[in-house]
């Protein structure tokens, strides 16, 4: 039997999805071997489960990729969307489907191991053993934990190398540590067993009881060092005092005035998902998590998929929740947390004050994420990632192309363009253009050329497989102009069937970047402060490459015009006298046997050349010459 191609396995999934009720409920996608791919909610089923079988223009690469595998689907109809978020969120979790958001509860426990022996250590551990050390636990938050305890070594200056006491006393010199006063080094063999158990108990009372029951307990035993005239052993105790209350103020740049709230932000890169997740118990950051998911789509629709993972495996739900944009079926998710929780649950999306800044706060980490996994700086990461929100882009735009048109009342007519990959220039893809077609001052028709000519150039590379250079496509163009020249570029792009989103950069009357331009208005930008910043540089950018080569061209046209004038000096003996030459100058102070001597030179061009520089009468020249033509004559 014949295997049903991709197309028309498409369709007989379409006309199935077309019979499916109008009603809310739950889809299951199945791949060939019948394994479950992928498990969504619907608020009915027709419109949304057809959605995925008809035209795949708009859809993500990973939302392609799943349709691609799809085999055949089942429903399960609900009396609600509701019913339906509840089912689908208990499906998931059951089935782990390959293309869903995935958040799996590894994370597990933190535990402190303390080992035993007359040296004891310290240290983080995800499973308690049978090896006869002490393990203190669990703790919920593996972050706060690792937080604490490396507060904890810093603080007491304890060893956290693998040699072994006192076998390894005097056994090569103390590392970095010791030197930048992070590490008591008992490796020198000079500290008494005494008192490092005086450190290491005290950094253990620090890690049980936190930073204030230490203080007190420190504070306590620096007095009466103090009084019993130790005056080493109570500066030696101040220090760790100090070293606490310095932790404590560090640690107080991120606290809240609510009380207990989850704070969520994403960042979206070409290719992936960066979920950053704060947790506030008490008014204070508690914990944090981090996720990095394959595939991008709307902000809205991500944010809710995540939150209903994110909850399903979680037994905790706080009271409050703060997100850094608006999530799909909000008010469908507050129910399912506030049943989830026996309580109400608010989900909001702060604009100002301190709870913003907390969203800044964790957005910035989720840019982060995607900096790390993509290999750019954070910073870049986050305008891209602002740029992508501020534009209504579905990825963040990794590959920036932009436009600029640069003449002289219409005389000597190019433009440039310049490339951004990942927030920077890349001066390897600049490139320049002649303006051949368009006459005059017409910075609309020029543009228009220019774009015509790029994505020309980029159907000829893909007819020829090549993907790079003009082979690429952009993930974004910017045009150094206004609406008129979105509205005069876009039709071109269009009846290409480019599919790439299209701005203009507008100035105001002192030349900075003012807004973002579309074809139908302009959008603010100057309240991000990045994605500003990323866009200034490029329009700068791309003006100052396109107005250096308008410079360059009428320095040449003026230099040809110069030596064209001459009567026997075309075009191509022109550019050989300068290349010769190196300038107009060098030409006209050259005697006539050096002209003469010139590539693509004759000795009557040679005289012409010498005459319209030195004011010689046509015919003259050096005895030498003259008799050499005498002599032929």
């Amino acid at each position: 039997m014949d295997a049903v191609s991709p197309i028309e396995k498409k369709k007989e999934l379409r006309k199935k999805a077309m019979q499916l009720p109008l009603s809310p409920g739950v889809y299951i996608m199945h791949g060939k071997t019948g394994e479950i791919i992928y498990i969504g909610k619907a608020k009915a089923l027709k419109n949304r489960v057809s959605q995925y079988f008809g035209s795949d223009r708009n859809h993500e690469p990973k939302v392609r990729r799943m349709v691609s595998n799809v085999d055949w689907f089942e429903y399960i109809v609900t009396d609600s969307e509701f019913e339906a978020l509840v089912l689908e969120s208990s499906l998931i979790k059951q089935n782990q489907p390959k293309y869903n958001i995935l958040l799996k509860d590894d994370k597990g426990y933190s535990y402190i191991r303390v080992s035993g022996g007359h040296w004891p250590r310290i240290t983080e551990v995800k499973k308690v053993e049978d090896d006869g050390a002490k393990y203190i636990g669990p703790y919920l938050s593996s972050w706060s934990i690792k937080q604490t305890f490396d507060s904890a070594r810093k603080i007491f200056r304890l060893s956290d190398c693998n040699k072994k006491f006192p076998q390894d006393f005097g056994r090569g010199r103390p590392c970095l540590n010791y030197y930048i006063k992070q590490c008591c080094a008992p490796c020198r063999g000079r500290m008494s067993e005494e008192d490092y158990n005086e450190a290491f108990q005290q950094a253990l009372d620090f890690i049980k009881g936190g930073s204030s029951t230490s203080v007190k307990a420190l504070t306590a035993r620096m007095e009466e060092a103090a009084g019993n005239m130790e005056f080493e052993l109570a500066a030696r105790l101040r220090d760790r005092i100090a070293a606490i209350n310095r932790m404590k103020e560090r640690q107080k740049v991120v606290a809240s005035r609510v009380e207990e709230q989850d704070v969520f932000a994403l960042a979206q890169g070409e290719t992936h998902t960066a979920f950053e997740v704060f947790r506030f118990t008490g008014g204070k950051l508690s914990d944090r998590e981090s996720f990095l998911t394959e595939g991008c789509q709307p902000d809205p629709e991500a944010r809710s998929e995540f939150l209903r993972q994110y909850y399903s495996i979680r037994d905790r739900v706080p009271p409050a929740l703060a997100l850094d944009g608006e999530v799909e079926d909000q008010a469908l998710l507050e129910r399912w947390l506030s049943e989830k929780r026996g309580r109400a649950v608010h989900i909001t999306v702060p604009q100002r004050g301190e709870q913003h800044q907390l969203v800044q706060m964790c957005r910035n980490n989720a840019a982060e994420s995607i900096a790390q996994h993509t290999g750019t700086a954070g910073r870049d990461a986050s305008a891209l990632d602002e740029l992508r929100r501020l534009l209504g882009l579905e990825k963040a735009p990794a590959y920036i192309e932009s436009y600029d048109i640069s003449n002289l009342q219409g005389g000597e007519n190019v433009a440039g363009m310049v490339v951004f990959e990942n927030g920077r220039p890349l001066k390897s893809a600049y490139r320049k253009f002649k303006i051949k077609t368009v006459d005059g001052q017409d910075d609309y028709g020029s543009m228009r050329e220019v774009i015509r000519r790029r994505f020309q150039e980029y159907k000829a590379h893909q007819a020829e497989g090549d993907g790079t250079g003009f082979g690429r496509l952009p993930d974004l163009i910017l045009l150094d102009g206004g609406k008129g020249h979105v509205a005069a570029v876009q039709p071109l792009l269009d009846e290409m069937g480019v599919s790439v989103p299209l701005f203009g950069m507008v100035k105001d009357d002192k030349h900075r970047t003012r807004a973002i331009a579309l074809s139908g208005g302009e959008i603010a930008i100057s309240s991000t402060r990045r994605a500003f910043t990323l866009v200034s540089s490029i329009q700068d950018e791309v003006h100052r490459f396109a107005i250096g080569y308008h410079r360059q061209q009428r320095k040449k046209a003026a230099i040809s015009s110069t030596l064209t004038s001459i009567e026997g000096i075309g075009q191509a003996r022109a550019k050989a006298l300068l290349k010769h030459f190196k300038t107009v100058s060098n030409v006209a102070s050259a005697d006539l046997q050096e002209l003469e001597n010139a590539p693509g030179m004759t000795k009557p061009a040679a005289r012409r050349v010498y005459g319209f520089f030195h004011d010689m009468p046509e015919g003259e020249g050096t005895a030498g010459e003259a008799g050499a033509e005498n002599h032929g004559g």
